[in-house]
């Protein structure tokens, strides 16, 4: 049994207004992460037997709550993903629909691919540190995303434009490199390489 079938079970015998949030219930919206004895996770891939007999659970951190276990992560990476504008900024200025997209290299592909597995869930903002602190913090999530698109061909932007937009303490420079987001990542992202990359890169070209 899942925490999610779980609380599913209580909410239907014992309290019908128990409130925490779920979609695909196979570990690929995050839209269950929750604390779970103190730890971020997703309820829906937790067994209960992994636990414990007592289990205490609670609303992720850092986030905006809604209501018991249910918080408005969205808000929060919306307004991250608009800060770092986190969309591909084609090279061209006008989009051509009639032009064939060139191929992409398949091991390039697949290092995208492999940033691109982030489900936004959240579990890495709650376990950290800096983004308890810092409410403008981009955390693991935001600096993956960078990383992503600086990998992305179809992007003209520099490593300068990317570095200028998390190269401050609520960017890059703001963790405290405790690494909590890449203990909790239900994905298992790189996160601790990719801010590792980062910061050498920023450092060689003088950022500070």
């Amino acid at each position: 049994m899942t925490l999610f079938i779980a609380l599913n079970e209580i909410r239907d015998r014992q309290d019908p207004s128990l409130s925490f949030d779920f979609v695909c219930r196979a570990g690929i919206c995050g839209s269950c992460g929750m604390m779970i004895n103190g730890r971020p996770g997703l309820a829906c891939r937790t067994l209960t037997k992994n636990v414990g007999p007592d289990v205490t659970l609670a609303p992720l951190p850092v986030f905006e709550l809604i209501a018991d276990l249910s918080v408005n992560t969205g808000k929060w990476m919306r307004a991250m993903s608009e800060r770092l504008e986190t969309w591909v900024h084609l090279k061209q200025r006008e989009l051509d629909l009639t032009r064939i997209e060139e191929k992409m290299d398949p091991e390039l592909a697949e290092k995208i691919y492999e940033l691109d597995r982030c489900i936004e869930c959240g579990c890495c903002v709650a376990g950290c540190g800096t983004a308890r602190m810092r409410r403008d913090f981009v955390g693991a999530v935001g600096l993956n995303k960078m990383a992503r698109f600086r990998l992305d061909p179809r992007d003209g932007r520099t490593d300068d434009d990317f570095y200028e937009l998390v190269g401050d303490d609520d960017g890059v420079f703001g963790c405290m490199s405790l690494l909590a987001c890449h203990d909790v990542c239900p994905k298992e992202l790189p996160l601790q390489t990719q801010i590792a990359f980062i910061r050498r890169k920023m450092a060689a070209q003088g950022f500070k």
